[in-house]
């Protein structure tokens, strides 16, 4: 797996007594190849390196080191079920498009390009509102939620609510890979979910073929 331009990952390689090791790099695959070889880490150098057992992208180095800090914080049973639900998804991460936009506000637009002008199964849209003294927060909020809401209709494709609407920065990052997991990750497993759903629906309706774009 090619590492895209800028990128940071954090990963766990599975060992070959069955343990993980938990680290990031900028390019997976020689930093999977460096661990199998003998010239990775002293832990796997003592233990080997069998293949990685968990993949995720972050925006940019200093969000893979807080991320790396998280997972290593995860006991063995936690780190299964990321490991569990990596194999599940089949998502690697050259299939992943990631885009950005301004503001929360613009999410709603945003994951309109992608159902317009990709062949994506879904959109997952991330974002973070944060209380202020006025009613903005609520305006936001509302828009943005009444926007995904409304694409996912009009498009007929899963696009996940990912935004955090929240009292302060802290309540931001204890969500985001901290004390109360990541809702990134159940944003990414809720668009998975719906993706294999609408497979199985449309599966089970051979002679239905509905369009994917724009239905309305």
């Amino acid at each position: 797996m090619d590492a895209l331009p800028d990128a940071a990952y954090v990963y766990m390689v599975r060992c070959t007594g069955g343990q993980l090791y938990t680290g990031w790099t900028n390019h997976p695959a020689a930093r999977l190849k460096a661990h199998q070889s003998g010239k990775g880490a002293r832990y796997t150098r003592a233990h080997g390196a069998v293949g990685f057992a968990y993949i995720e992208r972050c925006a940019d180095k200093r969000t893979a080191l807080h991320r790396e800090v998280a997972l290593k914080k995860l006991s063995k049973a936690e780190k299964e079920v990321l490991c569990a639900a990596w194999r599940a998804a089949g998502c690697p991460d050259m299939n992943i498009q990631v885009k950005y936009v301004p503001g929360t506000f613009e999410l709603s637009l945003g994951a309109q390009f992608f159902a317009e002008y990709t062949d994506v199964d879904a959109v997952i849209a991330l974002g973070c509102v944060i209380q202020g003294d006025t009613r903005h927060f609520d305006f936001i909020c509302q828009g943005v939620t009444q926007g995904i809401t409304q694409l996912q209709i009009q498009w007929n494709m899963p696009i996940a609510f990912g935004v955090l609407t929240v009292g302060d920065m802290q309540q931001a990052l204890d969500r985001c890979g901290g004390r109360h997991g990541n809702k990134g990750d159940e944003a990414a497993a809720t668009a998975i979910n719906m993706v294999k759903l609408q497979i199985d629906m449309e599966a089970a309706s051979p002679d239905h073929e509905p369009d994917r774009r724009n239905i309305n």
